[in-house]
């Protein structure tokens, strides 16, 4: 039988550790004499109870390593457990949600997605802003451990490729699981005040300083502000494609250069494919939007490369009229938030790792219709990709796509229109965060969606950052039967 209390055990601690970072935001209301901060604090002291009450009940179990299975169930409860308790503060404060939409905007938050449906954001207590940048920043960080210590043990979506010995990822970076977890909370707490400085260097405003920057290193989108970047115009949104840009690498490249390696960053065939297809697609709006529009080259330019890396790294944060940009650029938009940034980082859909395996094994399909007697192996760096990983890949690759179609096809059952339900779903599960369609249109978020549509958009976030085949085996009978 499965023992469950070392699953218990890290939940409970990861529970009151929210709690307590509840604490933050509401000394921060307290400071601003804002009366939301005793609701912030009813949160914090409910949740910091619960954690610690259920990690003291599960405190017994034997002193060994988790298991594959425990490993599986722990990182799908994590992500629907903390989203259920960090939504609190949005429950009992403002804006006083129903609980259907502030699990809608916890989920968004913790998986770094940044779809929202709160209106009104300049007016909402500084504490509750600041509470949704948290959930983006810890949500990051989160999948920032499971991408490289957890996925690749567990074999998901083609990540194995990416583990050779134990915790031995991508090149032998540390000996250890808790060395690479020190040097990655070192790398990214770094880069956060590296954003927050360069926010405040352009202009903002300090608490949207440090809400961008919290949310553009975890690549989250999470914006105080409802014109989101188009508060910030120029250097703002240059100062934010440059840290998109960075939060969407692998993070262990990242600890490699501040470890005095920089080779291997720049050797990285993953971030050069992506910073190619990213300079493509930028170019391609761009001479489209300025040869169908009056606007001019340098406000076009920045405006597509903005949009499109947010969307590429799946942040999520807006600037200009997207919205009317026209079918053409709307389509390379949603191909680039099909790619996604690189695996290993916060960066949600499909990835680029699992796109560039995917178009080596066709080319090599397509030289076996020529000359099908050679014998073509699928390299990816100069490493053969074995059948186990390109298998893995493929039925990820394969039940993404069934995926956007069934739910899509759901959420029109609710109501929603073709157009909001396609993207709708394509924003979820790719972590996105942008919406697009008649029903969004009006208030640029997602308020108007029925609860059944919201419910349905939790459930693609979830499936998008949990690998999706990592969701789907817990509902298996065999997993639980050992």
């Amino acid at each position: 039988m499965l023992d469950l209390r070392p699953v218990g055990f890290v939940i409970g601690l990861l529970v009151a550790g929210l709690g307590l970072a509840m604490l933050l935001p509401s000394g921060l209301d307290l400071l601003l004499e804002d009366s939301n901060c005793w609701q912030l604090l009813k949160a914090a002291l409910l949740t910091t109870l619960a954690g610690t009450m259920v990690a003291l009940a599960c405190a017994n179990f034997p002193q060994r390593a988790i298991g594959i299975r425990q490993a599986f169930v722990l990182t799908a409860s994590v992500w629907f457990i903390l989203p259920a308790f960090g939504s609190l503060p949005l429950v009992f404060g403002k804006p006083d949600l129903s609980f259907t939409d502030a699990m809608f905007e916890a989920v968004s938050g913790i998986t770094t997605t940044g779809s929202t449906v709160i209106t009104g954001l300049d007016q909402l207590p500084a504490g509750t802003n600041l509470w949704r940048g948290m959930l983006n920043w810890l949500g990051g960080l989160g999948i920032a451990f499971i991408a490289m210590i957890f996925l690749p043990v567990m074999r998901v979506g083609g990540m194995q490729f990416f583990r050779t010995e134990g915790f031995d990822t991508m090149g032998k970076v540390l000996p250890r699981a808790t060395d690479i977890a020190r040097a990655l909370l070192g790398v990214y707490a770094g880069l956060t005040l590296a954003c927050i400085s360069a926010y405040l260097l352009v202009g903002m405003e300090p608490l949207d300083a440090v809400v961008n920057g919290m949310a553009t290193i975890a690549t989250g989108g999470f914006s105080p502000a409802d014109m989101s970047f188009g508060k910030y115009p120029g250097a703002g949104e240059y100062a934010g494609i440059v840290f998109m840009i960075l939060g969407a690498m692998p993070y262990i490249r990242l600890v490699q250069l501040v470890h005095g390696s920089t080779r291997n960053l720049l050797a990285d065939s993953q971030i050069r494919a992506m910073l190619r297809w990213m300079a493509y697609a930028v170019g391609i709006v761009t001479l489209w939007r300025t040869a169908t529009s009056d606007q001019g080259l340098e406000p076009a330019f920045r405006e597509s490369a903005f949009n499109l890396v947010s969307i590429f790294t799946g942040t999520g944060f807006f600037s200009g009229s997207f919205g009317g940009w026209g079918g053409f650029s709307m389509v390379v938009a949603f191909c680039v938030g099909m790619i996604g940034g690189c695996s290993s980082s916060s960066s949600g859909a499909l990835s680029v790792f699992r796109i560039q395996v995917v178009l080596e094994a066709i080319r090599v399909q397509i030289q076996k219709i020529g000359l099908p007697h050679r014998v073509a192996v699928v390299r990816y760096e100069s490493r053969a990709v074995q059948d186990d990983v390109m298998n893995a890949l493929i039925l990820y690759v394969t039940g993404y796509i069934v995926a956007i179609g069934v739910l899509s096809t759901a959420m029109t059952i609710t109501g929603v229109d073709a157009t909001s339900a396609v993207f709708g779903i394509w924003t979820s599960i790719g972590n996105i965060g942008y919406g697009y369609g008649q029903m969004v249109a009006a208030t640029g978020t997602f308020i108007d969606f029925p609860d059944a549509a919201k419910w349905l958009m939790i459930v693609a976030m979830l499936m998008g950052r949990l690998a999706l085949l990592s969701l789907v085996v817990l509902v298996m009978p065999r997993f639980w039967r050992g």
